[in-house]
C-alpha cells in the first residue's frame, strides 16, 4: 500500500510540474507581454493595472491599459481597432491631429484607452516620449483633447574620481553616467588623445548638467567645467560665453586648428617613421602617418576645417580622402572602407565632420586608419603637431571669466556644485513644447 501511495503521489506531482511548465513557457513566449499601465487621471479612473494586450477585442474594463506603438503601427491603425463608427473614428483622429503631429509618432511613444463596462470607449491618452501627453475624452458625439507638456529641469551635478580601468567604468564608479566619458572627450579633444594619452591613476573632476523630464532623468547636458590630471599634466576647461566654448585657466580657448585624433576611441598601432618594415610589401620604406587600429565602419572625423581636395582610390592607400586647410596644411585619411555621404572634391567640411569610415582597402593587413598631415608639401608627425589655439577671451570679459573660474574651483574644493552658474548661457527650467506647436528646442540650443 505504501509503495502504491508513493507511486501515485509521484505521478500526480510529475503531472502538475508538466502542466505548470507548459503554462510558464506559453507565458514567456507570448508576443503580448504583461506591461504596467500608468495612471490615467484627469476625471477618469486613476489606477495602475497589469494587463496583456488582446488579440481582437477590447477588454470589458473601467481601468486604463497602456501600450507602446509597434514598429510600423500608426495611430489610424490603433483607432481603427477601437470599434468606433467610421465618422466617429475620423472625428477622434482629427481632434488628436489638432494637438500633435501624428506623422512623428515613434515606437517609444505610448497610448492608453478607457472603456466602460459595455466596452464603450470613453477616453484616450497619447504619450509622446520626452514631450508630454494628450488627454482626449468623449463629449457626446464629439471628442475634446487637452495637451499637457512635460517639464524639463536642469540640475548641476559634480563627480570626481580617478582612472582605474576604462574611463567609462571609472566615471560610473564615481557616480556619473557612462556617456559623460564621451562628453569629456569632446571638451578635451584638442589637448588629450583619449586613444593613447590616458594613464591609470589619472584624476578627474567634472561639473555638468543633468536633464530631467517630469522628474525622470533624461540625458546628460553640457559640461560646465572639467579638471583632468593626466600623468602629472593639469588640464582645466571652463564653459563660458554665448558660443558655449571651453577655455583653460588663463582664458585661452581649448579649440585649436586640429583635433588630436581623427577617431574618438582607438589605439595607435604604428607611428610616424622614415624607415618602417611594411607588413604587406615585406620591405623597409617610410611611413609618413600614424596608424589607428579600429573596427571596420568606425567613423573617421576630419581633424580641421577645410576643403576636400580628393576622395577616391589612392593605390596602396586604398580609398583615401585628402583635405586642404589654411596656412598650407593638408590632411589625408587612408584605407577607408567607404566615404561619408556628400564627400567629394570641393566640398567644405568643418572640424569634427565625419568624412569616411575605417576599413582595410589598399595595402593593409587589417582594418585601420592611416592618418597623415602635410605642411607646405612636407609630411610631418601628427603626434608632434604644434597646434595653434583660437582667439582668447577679450580683456573686457576676463573679470567675469575669472569670477566664474574661481566659483567653480571653490565648488571642486568643497565637493558641492554651484547652484546657479553665472556667465554661462543656460536655462534652469523649461516647458517642452509639442511638435505640432513648435519644432524648436525649448532651451534655445
Amino acid at each position: 500500500m505504501i509503495r502504491t501511495a508513493v507511486l501515485i503521489s509521484l505521478v500526480v506531482a510529475g503531472t502538475s510540474v508538466y502542466w505548470v511548465t507548459l503554462r510558464l513557457e506559453a507565458y514567456s513566449r507570448s508576443p503580448y507581454p504583461v506591461i504596467r499601465a500608468l495612471e490615467f487621471g484627469h476625471g477618469l479612473v486613476a489606477s495602475s493595472v497589469w494587463a496583456a494586450r488582446p488579440d481582437h477585442e477590447l477588454p470589458t474594463s473601467d481601468l486604463p491599459v497602456e501600450f507602446s506603438f509597434r514598429r510600423g503601427e500608426t495611430l489610424s491603425d490603433v483607432v481603427g481597432d477601437l470599434g468606433l463608427e467610421p465618422d466617429e473614428a475620423q472625428t477622434l483622429l482629427a481632434e488628436i491631429a489638432r494637438h500633435v503631429d501624428v506623422r512623428r509618432i515613434r515606437p517609444v511613444d505610448r497610448y492608453a484607452f478607457m472603456v466602460d463596462h459595455d466596452s464603450e470607449l470613453q477616453g484616450l491618452r497619447l504619450t509622446l516620449d520626452g514631450k508630454g501627453y494628450l488627454h482626449v475624452t468623449r463629449g457626446g458625439p464629439l471628442w475634446r483633447g487637452s495637451w499637457y507638456p512635460f517639464v524639463e529641469e536642469t540640475k548641476i551635478h559634480l563627480v570626481r574620481g580617478y582612472l582605474e580601468g576604462a574611463l567609462e567604468t571609472s566615471i560610473r564608479r564615481a557616480g556619473g553616467e557612462i556617456v559623460l566619458a564621451y562628453e569629456m572627450a569632446e571638451v578635451l579633444q584638442w589637448d588629450l588623445d583619449f586613444n593613447r594619452d590616458l594613464r591609470l591613476g589619472d584624476t578627474f573632476e567634472v561639473m555638468y548638467e543633468r536633464v530631467f523630464v517630469d522628474g525622470e532623468f533624461a540625458k546628460v547636458g553640457e559640461v560646465l567645467a572639467l579638471v583632468y590630471v593626466n600623468d602629472g599634466r593639469y588640464l582645466e576647461a571652463y564653459r563660458f560665453g554665448d558660443d558655449g566654448g571651453h577655455y583653460d585657466a588663463d582664458g585661452k580657448p581649448l579649440r585649436k586648428l586640429f583635433l588630436r585624433s581623427p577617431l574618438r576611441y582607438s589605439r595607435v598601432t604604428s607611428g610616424f617613421s622614415s624607415r618602417r618594415f611594411h607588413p604587406v610589401l615585406k620591405r623597409y620604406r617610410p611611413h609618413y602617418g600614424v596608424d589607428y587600429g579600429a573596427p571596420t565602419g568606425t567613423p573617421v572625423r576630419v581633424t580641421g576645417s577645410g576643403t576636400v581636395r580628393s576622395a577616391g582610390w589612392s593605390g596602396g592607400g586604398g580609398k583615401t580622402v585628402k583635405v586642404r586647410h589654411p596656412n598650407g596644411y593638408l590632411t589625408a585619411y587612408l584605407h577607408l572602407s567607404r566615404f561619408a555621404s556628400g564627400i567629394r572634391p570641393g566640398r567644405r567640411v568643418r572640424q569634427g565632420d565625419v568624412i569616411g569610415f575605417v576599413g582595410s582597402t589598399g595595402l593593409a593587413t587589417g582594418p585601420h586608419l592611416d592618418y597623415r598631415i602635410q605642411r607646405d608639401g612636407k609630411w610631418i608627425n601628427p603626434l608632434k603637431l604644434d597646434n595653434k589655439p583660437a582667439e582668447p577671451i577679450s580683456s573686457e570679459q576676463m573679470p567675469e571669466y575669472v569670477a566664474w573660474r574661481e566659483q567653480v574651483r571653490q565648488a571642486f574644493s568643497s565637493g558641492e556644485p554651484v547652484s546657479t552658474p553665472q556667465f554661462v548661457e543656460m536655462a534652469a527650467v523649461a516647458t517642452i513644447p509639442n511638435d505640432a506647436d513648435s519644432a524648436s528646442d525649448p532651451r534655445g540650443r
